[in-house]
């Protein structure tokens, strides 16, 4: 018998792996807190599309509000359960679904931003792992609609990683890696935390810019100044990590060392980072419909997580005695959008940079 899966949190990123491995046949089940959502997927199915044309598909798959979850008390409990909501949900849509748990079962954190601390104060680490979404791009732009806006993966770009907190590979990490395997392409690490940290510096790099600029993701990379802000952003969130003891990935296809030196004026540097930006850009790796999870935010009137990409750079940079200034400053200047102080545009970057 097949695991049964619930994904709380059924958006761009839960709502597109939860329906594509519903499609081939995994007992899937999604709950979600946009009831409009709910009821489109209930009326007729979940559609995905994307850049290639075998990801275009409708697929029938439950789906539950926040007040359905209490009915799975009567039904087969859930084997493993990711959670997929925003950071600063997380202890709450954990907290939901316990009770629902087979005794084995087991949560996966597939989020952006760094969670799995946050759901162990739940469950304990004993039955938690990490799945990173890490090149993979997508929007819930419609109720009961997710359009991916990045291509499929290959042995040249691995999207998702899969991981356990001590870093051995378990047979539930490869149970994982097997299922999203069907999908799309994903590899088993035993280096979650570097992985993660590594994830967090691409957001820290375009989530909070294309908030306050009101910008897509290609618009941000055309545009030199926030391009170059951009790096500066990084290159402070990559001194961090490293302070912090994380081995870190390449970032954006950028070596780490590199990418901190780019954004700490270091001019060849820059020049290599930034032609490795501007040629992902050329090669049209990216759909122009590609938003940065944030700046989707921003332009539906939700609650970002400013505080859990670039606000936790900040946090983490002060516990290793590192200051990170340039996402202090926009933190701050997100959080003037958000309230509807200012208006989202690009001249809020080149106001930090002044």
């Amino acid at each position: 018998m097949r695991p049964r899966i619930a994904f709380i949190g059924a958006g761009a990123v839960g709502g597109y792996l939860g329906g594509h491995l519903a499609r081939l046949g995994h007992d899937v089940t999604l709950i979600d807190a946009w009831p409009a959502h709910v009821e489109a997927i209930r009326a007729q199915g979940l559609r995905l599309t994307g850049i290639e044309e075998s990801q275009n598909v409708t697929v029938p798959v439950p789906a539950l509000h926040l007040s359905d979850v209490q009915s799975l008390s009567k039904q087969r409990p859930i084997d493993i359960a990711f959670v997929s909501v925003k950071s600063y949900d997380t202890v709450w849509a954990t907290q939901l679904i316990v009770p629902h748990l087979a005794p084995g079962g087991f949560v996966a954190s597939l989020q952006n931003c760094i969670n799995e601390p946050a759901i162990a104060s739940v469950v304990g680490w004993g039955r938690i792992l990490g799945v990173i979404a890490g090149t993979y791009s997508g929007e819930l732009h419609a109720p009961g609609e997710i359009r991916r806006t990045v291509p499929l993966g290959g042995t040249q770009r691995v999207v998702y990683a899969v991981g356990e907190p001590h870093g051995r590979i378990t047979a539930r990490v490869e149970q994982i890696r097997a299922m999203i395997a069907e999908i799309d392409s994903v590899h088993a690490t035993t280096n979650l935390w570097g992985e993660r940290w590594s994830k967090l510096c691409v957001n820290v790099m375009r989530n909070g810019v294309s908030a306050a600029s009101g910008l897509s993701g290609n618009e941000c990379d055309r545009d030199d100044r926030i391009r170059r802000f951009s790096l500066r952003l990084g290159a402070e969130a990559v001194r961090i990590g490293q302070a912090l003891g994380y081995a870190l990935e390449p970032i954006q296809k950028i070596a780490p060392e590199l990418l901190a030196r780019a954004g700490s004026g270091d001019a060849a540097a820059l020049e290599q980072a930034e032609a490795v930006i501007l040629g992902t850009l050329a090669a049209g790796q990216r759909s122009a419909l590609q938003r940065p999870s944030m700046g989707q935010d921003m332009l539906k009137g939700r609650q970002t997580e400013i505080d859990q990409i670039n606000g936790h750079v900040v946090a983490e940079g002060a516990k290793a005695g590192l200051a990170a200034p340039a996402n202090a400053a926009l933190t701050a200047v997100v959080k003037r959008v958000e309230r509807g102080e200012i208006e989202a545009r690009p001249e809020n970057i080149a106001g930090i940079n002044a």
